[in-house]
């Protein structure tokens, strides 16, 4: 059974809380296997029988949605995909590991509705952007905490929901997920 990991975008901020261990029972029920958190909530390893990870996708917001009322978006990646969104940020070699993100998106964002991210960033900050598979790289090189390049600038200007998560996480996970 291959292993995925699940990005949950939202969990225990705003209005959407729920235990780790909640979660986990919920997806037991569901067919998933193995099921464990890792790094920090919102992180949801897993084992399932091989389906396309959009299928996972739905079943998993599907989960959230009937189980905790939640509107969450539930970005899955297979293990190879994890290590392509390691391998293929281009901040990843100069950039601090905590300030170097992949934001997880729903689909392919346009590369017209990029552009106008960018335009529509131009002069808000020292942020480097760049495009990838289901993908944006983002390199919050003046720090998140402080950046104007928030989750709903992004997700307004590409037309897609996305959950970020920096390198050093994903190298975390990644290593997790090559423990099974």
């Amino acid at each position: 059974m291959p292993r995925y990991v699940a990005f949950l975008g939202s969990i225990n901020v705003g209005g959407n809380r729920l235990t780790m261990a909640e979660l986990r029972h919920a997806l037991e029920r569901e067919d998933f296997v193995n099921v464990e958190t890792v790094v920090a909530s919102g992180n949801v390893l897993f084992d399932h029988d091989d389906r396309p990870t959009r299928g996972l996708e739905e079943k998993l917001e599907y989960v959230l949605r009937e189980r905790f009322d939640m509107r969450s978006i539930a970005a899955v990646r297979s293990r190879d995909e994890v290590a392509d969104a390691i391998a293929g940020n281009p901040f990843a070699a100069d950039g601090e590991e905590k300030l170097v993100h992949t934001m997880f998106l729903e689909d392919d964002a346009d590369p017209a509705q990029f552009r106008v991210l960018l335009a529509d960033h131009e002069g808000r900050g020292p942020e480097r952007l760049a495009l990838g598979p289901r993908a944006l790289y983002i390199d919050y090189a003046g720090g998140v905490g402080t950046s104007r390049l928030t989750a709903p600038f992004i997700e307004r200007r590409l037309g897609r929901r996305g959950t970020a998560r920096n390198i050093r996480s994903l190298r975390r996970i990644l290593t997790k997920m090559d423990e099974q």
